[in-house]
């Protein structure tokens, strides 16, 4: 058909008739005319709109269900990512609370003169008994009677040893007895575990021969047993938070609050060589400086804080391998 400006009359008489019908059609769908007209276009046209649809819904189909693989391939990586995010945020603070533990053991080691083991706590006890497991055995050179420590002191004994595992049987327990000497005038004496003050807090039971040398404030190292079995000597062991007046008594008493945290124990280390000599009272913490008493009466000074309410600096240290890596006073398992 050739475009004339007949042609395109009757194309627009064709469309504005359309637009009628439709119009009419929905101001009055009942119309006699109209429900005629519709059914004899209908063939036609529904054969052209299905023949449209027959090319266009495939088409349609493959277009949107590719936008939804994408979009749920796109979630379903953004939540693994998401979870490796979360695990690698745990293992990494997980591996700074271990760094800092080994620095810690790492130091004492260092200043006491100690060649120590590092091993990790992997159960602890049932029941009565208060005793740790320690991933590190008989393969890897422990034998009975070491003694255990971590960064902050004396945690305990070695009591059984099997292959790859060995026992502990930690301070705080009532079995245990542990040699001490007073700082700084050496007096001898020794504590033992179940010790509580008044508020239930666990402490540790001291003893000693002379009376006049307990004070509050007073911290404790372990004194040297025989063959330096099963303590080693100068290990850091509390500090004295109370003192018993027990008028008649042979021996003075007193509650050591322990240095080592035994309800928070992780990263150890144990002894598996002594010192060439003996360290007294060089490994112990720096004693927390006395409040002046202007800050006594104005309330503005704690035990064991400075003057601005921040904690006693410590001594600094090298920084220490992390666990199974050999050093200086610091070996690690050896595993067959």
């Amino acid at each position: 058909m050739r475009d004339t400006q007949r042609t395109r009359l009757l194309l627009a008489i064709a469309l504005l008739a359309a637009l009628a019908l439709i119009a009419i059609d929905y101001q009055n769908g009942s119309s006699s005319v109209i429900t005629t007209l519709r059914k004899a276009a209908g063939p036609v046209l529904g054969g052209a709109e299905r023949a449209v649809a027959s090319v266009t819904k495939p088409v349609g189909r493959f277009f949107g269900a590719g936008a939804t693989r994408t979009a749920s391939a796109s979630q379903a990586a953004m939540q693994q990512q998401l979870i490796r995010m979360r695990a690698e945020l745990s293992a990494a603070t997980l591996d700074q609370a271990q760094y800092r533990q080994l620095r810690r053991l790492l130091q004492l080691s260092g200043r006491g003169g100690y060649r120590v083991m590092a091993a990790s706590v992997i159960a602890f006890g049932q029941g009565y008994q208060q005793t740790v497991t320690l991933d590190a055995g008989r393969a890897d050179g422990i034998r009975p009677q070491q003694t255990v420590v971590d960064g902050n002191g004396l945690v305990g004994q070695v009591v059984r040893v099997g292959g790859r595992t060995c026992t502990v049987l930690l301070a705080s327990d009532a079995r245990s007895v542990v040699g001490i000497r007073l700082a700084p005038g050496g007096q001898i004496g020794w504590v033992t575990g179940q010790g509580r003050d008044s508020s239930g807090t666990a402490l540790l039971k001291l003893q000693v021969l002379d009376r006049a040398a307990l004070k509050v404030g007073t911290q404790l190292v372990s004194a040297a047993s025989v063959r330096d079995k099963p303590f080693v000597p100068g290990v850091p062991v509390g500090v004295i938070v109370s003192v018993r007046d027990n008028a008649g008594a042979l021996t003075g008493q007193a509650l050591v609050r322990p240095f080592a945290h035994f309800t928070r124990l992780d990263v150890v280390g144990i002894v598996v060589s002594p010192p060439l000599h003996d360290p007294r009272y060089s490994v112990l913490p720096p004693p927390p400086p006395k409040p002046s008493p202007s800050s006594v009466r104005s309330g503005g000074s704690r035990s064991g804080r400075g003057p601005a309410g921040k904690p006693s600096p410590s001594a600094s240290a090298p920084v220490s391998p992390r666990p199974g890596q050999a050093a200086a006073g610091l070996s690690g398992p050896q595993r067959r």
